[in-house]
């Protein structure tokens, strides 16, 4: 009988939904995910949540509710760290164990420490703690974690290209990252109006529902739209150093790195901020980044969004964005 494993889909899906998909799909296993976020999953996980619960978790919550009586097991990897001395959003490492604490009807939780921190011997063993899930023969789980990685660079690739996130995925999946795709996507951005960078985590920007589509909203009214995931790893940890020294959070280069990069590339003319009521390590980045804007003489706006977020309101605050720029750019400023 075919395991199927649920992904929900928030939080870390948008980073790595590709290479876990394949990881699992290689052992033999169904990968069930959950639907595009709604009314209806935010509001039950919020439910479940105390009201100081940031707006990400409750959503993550609310996906998990959506795959309780789909799935044998969820994969919900505890991510600790990427690299030594820098850290996780407390989140991401009490993932697991929030799950079962709220949700109490959940299936079997296939949790993982993943820690970069402790070596890569430690990383290589909670792998194959992973893949004995599903079989004990270990060239068939190192097998499975190469095409797995395999299946994540051409997702960054593809992402780097400017490829949307959901064409990237697909394409990624079924090892369709071509040069000829990329040389497309590339071409695809050329644009003779106003760029807008908009930054902030994945979850936050791709999720629909959460932002309200403000990418979708941008490019309706006549903007070429630049993202976080298309700043190279290189080039986001360069714009850090610039402007906070060294990487503190895992997950840093998707606000500090992007916008920094952004405020120094004379093409964009505008840098929009997405981030969640009540984020801790956002919080402490936000006055980083304006401090960037600033120096950098940067068009610069903040969107927080929480569940009580209205679509009109943000709408006219990103058009009245979008003509000031228009305004400026007339001017010559």
């Amino acid at each position: 009988m075919t395991v199927r494993v649920g992904i929900p889909r928030a939080l870390l899906f948008y980073q790595y939904y590709p290479m876990w998909r394949t990881f699992f799909e290689a052992l033999g296993a169904e990968v069930v995910t959950s639907p595009p976020t709604t009314r209806a999953i935010l509001s039950a996980g919020a439910a479940r949540m105390v009201a100081e619960t940031c707006l990400p978790v409750k959503v993550y919550c609310g996906h998990v509710l959506d795959l309780v009586d789909q799935v044998d097991l969820l994969f919900i990897p505890s991510l600790r760290s990427l690299e030594p001395n820098v850290h996780n959003c407390a989140k991401f490492l009490g993932l697991p164990d929030m799950v079962r604490a709220v949700v109490k009807e959940a299936p079997e939780v296939l949790d993982v420490d993943i820690d970069l921190g402790e070596g890569r011997l430690a990383f290589y063993r909670a792998i194959y703690q992973v893949g004995r899930r599903f079989t004990w023969n270990p060239l068939r789980v190192k097998e499975a974690s190469e095409s797995a990685w395999g299946a994540h660079l051409r997702y960054l690739d593809l992402l780097y290209a400017g490829v949307p996130l959901e064409q990237a995925m697909r394409e990624a999946i079924e090892e369709q990252g071509s040069s000829a795709n990329l040389q497309s996507s590339i071409s695809n951005l050329q644009s003779p109006t106003l760029t807008i960078a908009v930054v902030g985590h994945p979850y936050n920007v791709f999720d629909r529902y959460v932002c309200h589509d403000v990418l979708r909203q941008l490019t309706n009214l006549g903007v070429t739209v630049r993202t976080a995931a298309q700043v190279p790893e290189p080039a986001a940890r360069a714009a850090i150093e610039r402007l906070a020294g060294r990487p503190y959070w895992t997950y840093e280069g998707e606000v500090v790195g992007a916008a920094g990069h952004y405020f120094a590339d004379p093409t964009v003319h505008g840098v929009i901020l997405v981030v969640a009521f009540g984020c801790g390590p956002d919080s402490v980045m936000i006055d980083v980044v304006q401090r960037g804007a600033r120096a950098a003489g940067k068009p610069f706006m903040m969107l927080t969004i929480d569940e009580h977020t209205g679509k009109a309101g943000l709408v006219t605050r990103l058009e009245a964005f979008v003509d000031m720029l228009a305004r400026r750019d007339l001017r010559g400023a």
